[in-house]
């Protein structure tokens, strides 16, 4: 099993797992990491202190998927569709780095509200 990180927004708790992006590494290497929600859609996002640049992006992703959005220097949880999607798909705004992804239903982060505090650690 690949690195798994823990993420807590309000009453919501998760698990979600890193792949093998450099992407990845670097988010894993500035654990631990607390910001503040912003929504778009069923996609949760915040800043973090990691500036890269898109590796493989993506378009469209899928549900519970962990993008990197380099625009914002942001770590996204997609949990449904977005308000540039196309028939229920999910888009970001530009292209991200997909770089893990939730482990378990990510639709639980419908319970989030904007400027809600959020905390991602090392689950090991």
């Amino acid at each position: 099993m690949g690195k798994t990180i823990r993420i807590t927004a309000g009453e919501v708790e998760t698990t979600a797992e890193l792949n093998d992006t450099r992407t990845a590494q670097a988010i894993w290497e500035a654990l631990p990491i607390t910001g503040r929600v912003s929504l778009w859609g069923d996609e949760v996002y915040f800043s973090i202190p990691v500036k890269l640049k898109l590796e493989a992006g993506k378009e469209v992703v899928n549900i519970g998927d962990l993008g990197y959005w380099p625009d914002g220097n942001a770590f996204c949880i997609f949990f449904g569709p977005t308000p540039v999607g196309q028939r229920n798909e999910i888009r970001p705004a530009s292209p991200v780095t997909v770089f893990g992804k939730v482990i378990g239903d990510a639709r639980i982060f419908k319970k989030v509200a904007a400027r809600t505090k959020i905390t991602i650690k090392n689950s090991q």
